[in-house]
Parts: C-alpha cells; sequence; structure tokens
C-alpha cells in the first residue's frame, strides 16, 4: 500500500511540475450562448489542447422523399463532443489569437435529438434521431466575445428503427460570457 501511495505521490508531483512549465497556450472552461439555432454550450478545458464540449440547443434537419415532398423541422437537441485542437503553437508564432479556444480542432461528436420539431412540417415517429462520428472544426472568438464554430463530417446515424450514415454539418455563431481567459 506505501508504494502504491509513493507512486501516486510521485505521478502528481511530476505532473504538477510539467504543468507550471508548459507554454501558456492551454484549452479553457468557456460558456457559450447560439443566436442562429439558440442554445448553451459549456466547454471543458482538459488538457492544453483537449476539451470536452456539452450543449443543449436546437438542430435544423430537413429531408427529401418522392412520397412527402420537402419536409424540415426545427428539434431540441443534446451535444458533445471530445475536441483535439491541433494549432495553438502555429496560431501563437503567427501572432494571432487563441485565448477563448480559438483554434482548428478534430473531434468525436454527438448529437441526440426527439422525434417532435418544436417548428416545421417534418412528423417523425421516431421517439429519437443521433449520429456520433469525426469532425474537422474552425472555432474562432474575437475580442468582442463574439464566437463562430464551424464542424464538418460524416457520422453513424441511429435510432429506435434504423442505422445509416450521416453527414455531420454544424455551424453556429454566438457570445462567450464569463471572465475573459487572457
Amino acid at each position: 500500500m506505501k508504494k502504491i501511495l509513493l507512486i501516486i505521490l510521485m505521478i502528481n508531483v511530476f505532473n504538477t511540475y510539467a504543468q507550471t512549465n508548459v507554454n501558456t497556450i492551454s484549452t479553457k472552461n468557456m460558456f457559450t450562448a447560439n443566436v442562429i439555432m439558440p442554445g448553451i454550450h459549456y466547454e471543458i478545458g482538459l488538457t492544453s489542447k483537449t476539451s470536452i464540449k456539452l450543449g443543449l440547443t436546437t438542430g435544423f434537419s430537413w429531408v427529401y422523399s418522392s412520397a412527402n415532398g420537402s419536409e424540415y423541422g426545427v428539434f431540441p437537441s443534446f451535444e458533445g463532443a471530445y475536441r483535439y485542437y491541433y494549432n495553438f503553437e502555429r496560431r501563437k508564432r503567427k501572432g494571432k489569437r487563441t485565448d477563448n479556444n480559438s483554434g482548428n480542432y478534430i473531434a468525436i461528436s454527438s448529437y441526440v435529438t426527439s422525434g417532435d420539431p418544436l417548428i416545421g412540417d417534418l412528423e417523425s415517429r421516431l421517439d429519437y434521431n443521433g449520429v456520433v462520428g469525426p469532425v474537422w472544426g474552425v472555432q474562432r472568438t474575437y475580442k468582442s466575445k463574439l464566437n463562430w464554430n464551424l464542424a464538418l463530417g460524416m457520422g453513424y446515424g441511429f435510432n429506435e428503427e434504423n442505422t445509416y450514415i450521416s453527414p455531420i454539418v454544424n455551424f453556429s455563431i454566438g457570445w462567450v460570457f464569463g471572465k475573459d481567459s487572457n
């Protein structure tokens, strides 16, 4: 038992020392409110280059079929993503902003929506729809705290009846709230 405690203590000391000597570029916790498709997100910085982003928001769906024609719906949605920011150092070297997680990333994203639209004529007999998959994304936050995010990818879609391949397209514009993370 003493050996285990000693190993844990040594790992913690090493980890603390390593964190004090890394570049000041790192992911930050930030709360964002979106305006295009209303919603809120909270991004939690895990390491200097990774974060988890969680959100309650609305999502847009459009479907065309020969039987029903064109239908659309705005659905309540829960989002989750594990992000890896890969260009913080390069942005910093070029004198570009990295605060409030301004950078490019790759991520595993997931979305789950309810079956009933808040707005629109896209009726669903399903209780839920979801998609999970890899995305490439860009996020920028300006001094005014205006924030925009674009994520593109392909995912594995699912509901209680089917599985399918689905494109992932996510675009948001909003504001970051809270203290500056500079």
